[in-house]
């Protein structure tokens, strides 16, 4: 099994380069997109605008060599608009089928919460299910299928929040941060010269990254990790149960099974990108507030008291025991 890790994660390096040849820093995102990319889980990014999330996710698809579609939502945004349409043939009276922009390895989603309930609605069945539905007739969406969203998190003007359904589809939602100053001043050398970013060659193919896949689902993971997993889950839910007191009053709900699955999982990714067959309880932390955050809903006392759901989870991880 290590050296089928070793084989399919080769690829790993090369793609790391690739996008950092032309993004500066956010190693963070760049890890938690390729965590999407080996377990096809869907990734929401969050941060404000100016921080190359767009420009990741762009070269991530070139560097795999997938077709790339970036789909900016607007509250005028319609699910035809999204998934594609009949198109009625004079020539012959019959109708055509003209798929959307959805019918792509990887989308971004560019301020998915800017887009009413019906093109979330129509979203949703397409992250979950892997097909959308054009007239009385269902599409298979094309392997790997990917979906990358982003929202601004200062600005709610002209927003529609997000339904907790899609937001528990997503894997992964991860916060991006502003970078370093001496990230920031590479930034400025390359960029305020006025020429485009370089330009990306494909590093790896969609079939190696099915490949990749089938051997993360694979990756070791220990009856007392799988443990450790559950009872991280089961914390946000009963956090007097394991001796979170202070959280009393503060959780509306905690996560859903689906967070199990998507922490075991995330886990299993981060040890074949560390190349090991394995994963460890350290696995399971350094994916856990990014996998959980957003499934942690808090109550009004918490929002009053400045409580944020990634407090909740940090307590939840510095609280439970460590196998």
């Amino acid at each position: 099994m290590t050296a089928r890790v070793a084989e399919q994660s080769r690829f790993v390096r090369p793609l790391l380069d690739a996008v950092g040849s032309v993004v500066v820093g956010q190693s963070h995102m760049v890890e938690r997109l390729l965590i999407g990319l080996l377990t096809g889980g869907h990734v929401l990014l969050e941060g404000v605008p100016g921080l190359a999330k767009t420009l990741t996710v762009s070269t991530l698809a070139r560097a795999v060599d997938a077709r790339f579609q970036r789909i900016q939502f607007t509250p005028d945004l319609l699910p035809a608009d999204l998934l594609g349409t009949l198109v009625y043939n004079q020539a012959d009276a019959t109708f055509l089928v003209k798929k959307g922009p959805i019918f792509a390895n990887v989308i971004l989603a560019d301020e998915v919460n800017r887009a009413p309930a019906k093109v979330q609605s129509a979203l949703l069945e397409a992250m979950q299910e892997r097909q959308v539905t054009i007239g009385e007739t269902t599409y298979p969406l094309p392997r790997p299928f990917l979906v990358l969203a982003t929202q601004n998190p200062i600005e709610q003007e002209g927003t529609y929040p997000l339904p907790e359904a899609q937001v528990d589809r997503f894997m992964l939602k991860v916060v991006v941060d502003y970078p370093t100053r001496d990230e920031e001043i590479e930034i400025m050398r390359r960029m305020s010269h006025g020429t485009p970013p370089p330009s990306v060659s494909p590093v790896v193919s969609p079939e190696q990254v099915l490949q990749a896949r089938a051997v993360v689902g694979e990756v070791y993971l220990d009856a007392r990790v799988e443990e450790y997993v559950v009872d991280l889950v089961l914390a946000t839910r009963e956090p007097e149960r394991y001796g979170l007191r202070d959280l009393r009053g503060l959780v509306a709900y905690g996560a859903s099974p689906r967070a199990s699955i998507a922490l075991a999982l995330a886990a299993r990714a981060h040890a074949f990108l560390e190349g090991r067959a394995y994963a460890t309880p350290d696995d399971v932390r350094a994916v856990a507030l990014d996998v959980l955050r957003h499934r942690v809903a808090v109550t009004y006392e918490a929002e009053a008291e400045d409580v944020a759901s990634d407090q909740i989870v940090r307590r939840v991880l510095d609280t439970v025991e460590v196998p």
